[in-house]
């Protein structure tokens, strides 16, 4: 993976033995990431802070569901998907949903530190839905341009 994807755990050498479910759950996470503001550019004359913010942080909720829907045969997903959201998405959603209220997206300056912020989290979950692409054994399509089409 380019850039590589960080996580403070000796699981990741395991050896990948994902079961249907596990492949079933990637899936369904993999397309919601693929299809968010997570994975894609965000121009900086595009866009609202605080929507992008807010697409983030759904992924708490898509994941908990994602987990609750293909129950707990599902350990390889769960395994990888815990430590994504709370060691590369929590971070940067507390840190700027305890500024946002005060006002940080008011300040030209702290909306350039946003999206520079947001640019590095996307790197990191791009690689995470290359591994969920990997994870649900189907062509990953995240590098995927328009002029590729």
């Amino acid at each position: 993976m380019k850039n590589g994807l960080k996580v403070k755990t000796p699981i990741t050498d395991l050896e990948w033995r994902p079961s249907d479910r596990d492949k079933d759950a990637a899936w369904d996470l993999y397309v919601e990431l693929l299809t968010r503001i997570t994975t894609q550019p965000l121009p900086d004359e595009d866009g609202i802070e605080q929507t992008a913010l807010d697409s983030i942080y759904t992924l708490f909720g898509i994941t908990r569901k994602t987990l609750k829907e293909h129950g707990r045969s599902c350990i390889e997903f769960t395994r990888i998907a815990v430590i994504i959201l709370n060691q590369v998405v929590r971070p940067f959603t507390a840190k700027w949903h305890r500024r946002s209220p005060d006002g940080a997206f008011e300040s030209p300056e702290q909306c350039a530190v946003f999206r520079a912020e947001l640019q590095a989290l996307q790197i990191q979950l791009r690689n995470y839905t290359q591994l969920l692409a990997e994870l649900a054994d189907v062509e990953d399509l995240t590098a995927v341009e328009v002029e590729d089409l």
